[in-house]
């Protein structure tokens, strides 16, 4: 765990991935371990100060890996309730949940933390290759 002090950065792993009909469906776990390596690579725009990334996944998604600079959550169950407990056990600690589910964002604002949609962390889409 990182600095109390530093920004905790949940992202909904699920919904990210699926915010853009690139082929995730047909290899879940392969479109999670893409999203880990570039927030593990990238960050989170806009914030350079010392941020804690925790992506959650679940379903077919279980079992990816944490990198350096990525925690990975796996939701024992819901993972709109797991975001939901880390967001309670983070405290005073400030919190950025990535989704954009809105019965999910109305249940993290209400515990107090900020909410951003999936283009925040999202990669570029995939270009097919040229001939």
């Amino acid at each position: 765990m990182e600095d109390a002090g530093s920004l905790l950065v949940i992202v909904d792993a699920a919904n990210v991935v699926g915010s853009v009909p690139d082929g995730w469906w047909r290899d879940r776990r392969g479109a999670a371990e893409r999203l880990r390596d570039h927030l593990a690579a990238q960050g989170v725009p806009g914030h350079d100060g010392p941020v804690e990334i925790v992506l959650v996944v679940e379903g077919a998604a279980r079992g990816v890996e944490p990198v350096p600079g990525v925690r990975v959550a796996a939701a024992p169950g819901s993972g709109d309730d797991h975001m939901v407990a880390l967001v309670a056990e983070a405290g005073d600690r400030p919190v950025l949940v990535v989704t954009a589910d809105r019965e999910l964002r109305r249940r993290v604002e209400e515990l107090g933390a900020d909410v951003a949609g999936p283009r925040t962390v999202r990669p570029a889409p995939r270009r097919p290759e040229a001939d």
